[in-house]
């Protein structure tokens, strides 16, 4: 149901309780309601860390993490989850932990909240969400020097974004997968792969990626 559905809903149960006299129909808007404040928190959730990922990518003076980010992240999973959508709670819970891992730097409590995104994601099918929390569970592992378990996190994320069409994500996961080869000892194995993400990443209009992929390239070029 769309926001618009929702409070349209909304409005009429409330016509209906005071013509009515049945308040108890108010229980059913006060849901709708629900549901439209925790994809509106998390929506603008979203668009604090997208500022703050350019932010760091423009290697300025470091962003400032903007203390309402995680306040919207936590108000849309206590909504998720008392309405009892799966869903929008696997999501909400991948951003506390993307917030926990890449903004804050603390890897070790990011991963139980991606765990967690990953497991109800795939409760209910959401390809696309647990693509993202096992993308960053393999970062995870990837910093904390466990390259095979990178790897497959990284390859099984990259697997669930080709069925999902989300060809971009693909290429950003190659370059993690291109970084964990050159750790591994496969330079040629590294550098093909960059080819193949650039070649992805050209053809989507994915320019902040193919930065990503330059830089990779001349890092792993300069150690091999």
């Amino acid at each position: 149901m769309s926001v618009e559905d929702r409070i349209g809903r909304a409005r009429a149960l409330y016509e209906q309780a005071v013509f009515s006299g049945d308040v108890s129909v108010l229980a059913g808007s006060e849901r709708d309601l629900d549901a439209v404040e925790a994809d509106l928190a998390l929506a603008r959730g979203r668009i604090l860390h997208a500022r703050f990922q350019h932010e760091r990518a423009a290697g300025g003076p470091p962003p400032v993490e903007d203390p309402a980010e995680l306040r919207l992240f936590d108000r849309a999973t206590e909504l998720y989850r008392a309405l009892g959508d799966v869903r929008g709670e696997a999501e909400a819970l991948f951003w506390i932990g993307c917030l926990h891992q890449f903004i804050r730097e603390d890897n070790e409590t990011a991963l139980p909240f991606l765990e967690r995104s990953a497991e109800l994601a795939a409760q209910v099918g959401d390809k696309r969400t647990r693509s993202w929390a096992l993308r960053h569970l393999g970062i995870a592992a990837h910093l904390t020097g466990r390259l095979d378990e990178a790897r497959e996190r990284l390859e099984e994320s990259s697997k669930l974004r080709r069925e999902v069409g989300v060809l971009p994500g693909v290429a950003a996961n190659m370059v993690g997968l291109a970084y964990i080869a050159a750790a591994q000892g496969r330079p040629v194995d590294a550098l093909a792969t960059l080819d193949e993400a650039d070649a992805i990443a050209r053809a989507h209009g994915a320019h902040a990626v193919v930065g990503q992929i330059e830089q990779a390239r001349s890092r792993i070029q300069a150690v091999s």
